[in-house]
C-alpha cells in the first residue's frame, strides 16, 4: 500500500472536525461474499481503531464501491442540508473514486484528501505492473477539477 501516513492523517482530520463540531459520517464496506475480508463475519470488516465512530456519528453500510448505492447516504445529506463533503479512506481507485464521482454527479462539493487516502499496486490487463503510488496519483489527477478538489490534510486543518 502507498501512503503509510493514511491513518495518522485521518486521525488529524477526525480530531479537527470533532473539535470544530462539524459532521462526521462513516462508510463501512460490508462484502456479501463470506470469503472476503470485508464480510461482516470477518475481522477485516471492523473499523480501524483510529477511525472508530463516536456516539451520534452516522454509519452507512455499503456492499458495492459507491457509498451512495444501496445506502441512505444521499437522503441523509439532503435532509441535513449537507452539500460539502471531505472524503478520506481506502482505496483511492475503487470506493473512494466511485464515491467521489457519484457525489460530484449529484452536485455535492467534494474535497478529496490526497494524503488521507491510499491504494495498492495493480497489474494491468497487459501484464504491466503499476505501483500503488502510480495508481494513487493517476486517480487523483483524474478526479481533480472534474469531480472534486484534491487537497491535503494540512490544507484542510
Amino acid at each position: 500500500r502507498n501512503n503509510p501516513d493514511l491513518e495518522l492523517n485521518i486521525v488529524k482530520l477526525l480530531d479537527a472536525r470533532r473539535k470544530a463540531e462539524l459532521p462526521v459520517i462513516h462508510i463501512q464496506h460490508c462484502s456479501v461474499n463470506p470469503i472476503y475480508p470485508l464480510h461482516p463475519d470477518n475481522p477485516g470488516n471492523a473499523f480501524k481503531p483510529e477511525a472508530i465512530p463516536i456516539d451520534g456519528e452516522p454509519i452507512f453500510q455499503k456492499t458495492v464501491n459507491s457509498a451512495f448505492i444501496g445506502t441512505g447516504l444521499e437522503a441523509y445529506l439532503r435532509e441535513q442540508g449537507i452539500n460539502d463533503l471531505v472524503i478520506v479512506g481506502l482505496t483511492t481507485d475503487h470506493c473512494v473514486s466511485t464515491s467521489v464521482r457519484m457525489a460530484g454527479n449529484l452536485g455535492i462539493n467534494v474535497q478529496l484528501v490526497a494524503d488521507a487516502t491510499a491504494t495498492f499496486a495493480k497489474t494491468g490487463p497487459d501484464g504491466r505492473e503499476y505501483s500503488a503510488d502510480e495508481i494513487h496519483a493517476v486517480n487523483l489527477a483524474s478526479l481533480h477539477d472534474e469531480f472534486c478538489q484534491v487537497v491535503t490534510t494540512q490544507e484542510l486543518i
